[in-house]
């Protein structure tokens, strides 16, 4: 027969819920205070502005977007390892393959990857070897996905 829930006061769960209520609370309070932080400094940068052009209006000005660095690959090294893998087939890749590829040569396991970040890998490829196109790379055929190869071959 199997056991009614019955909350209470004493039920261990709510120790752990008060302490994670606690350490959400912590957090909140740190980012918060680190949010007036960043503000008093777009401020300061706000009336160094206004030194130099007192008629710019700084409301213009919109909050860029931070990107997220690659977990495996620091920036400028997916198109030299792209190239790599490019280099050593015998036939053209599609920018997964490619990526595939470079994950293993770092002896990361393909199946250990999450699909998120295996996606966000194929488009840092794709896009580099977009911005390559025609000079150091080449898209072979036409259709989907794009097959690439070194320039020049």
């Amino acid at each position: 027969m199997t056991r009614a829930f019955r909350p209470g006061p004493n039920h261990p769960a709510v120790r752990f819920l008060v302490q994670m209520h606690a350490d959400l609370g912590g957090k909140l309070l740190q980012h918060r205070k680190e949010g007036e932080r960043l503000s008093e400094s777009m401020q300061h940068v706000e009336h160094v502005i206004k030194l130099f052009d007192p008629a710019y209006d700084v409301r213009q000005i919109s909050a860029r977007r931070r990107q997220k660095g690659n977990a495996w690959f620091r920036r400028g090294t997916i198109i030299r390892r792209a190239l790599e893998v490019l280099n050593r087939s015998s036939k053209p890749l599609t920018a997964r393959e490619i990526a595939q590829r470079m994950l293993a040569e770092r002896g990361i396991a393909y199946e250990g990857v999450g699909a998120r970040a295996m996606r966000s890998l194929t488009a840092a490829v794709q896009a580099s070897l977009t911005n390559h196109n025609g000079k150091t790379v080449r898209t072979v055929g036409e259709g989907m996905p794009v097959r690439w190869t070194i320039a020049g071959e």
